[in-house]
């Protein structure tokens, strides 16, 4: 699950790796403080828990609260 984070298409998705990075730390604290996880736990720790859930699109970046511009969508091949 952590090989996701290799993945220049997460990458992409939120604008560079610091965006990712800041996405992951601000859910991990809020797990840590108790939050509820968006997907089964299965015996996951917290760090591959907020990968799920970044995976299966349960967190992202609010773009207009934090102020930043959205990446452009990387175009098909097709």
């Amino acid at each position: 699950m952590i090989e996701a984070l290799l993945s220049d298409e997460i990458v992409d998705k939120f604008g560079g790796r610091f965006k990712l990075t800041a996405l992951i730390q601000k859910r991990l604290q809020e797990l840590i403080e108790g939050a509820r996880p968006l997907v089964d736990r299965h015996g996951r720790s917290d760090l591959e828990i907020v990968v799920a859930e970044i995976m299966e699109e349960k967190i992202t970046l609010d773009w207009d609260a934090c102020g930043l511009e959205r990446p452009a969508q990387p175009k098909k091949k097709g």
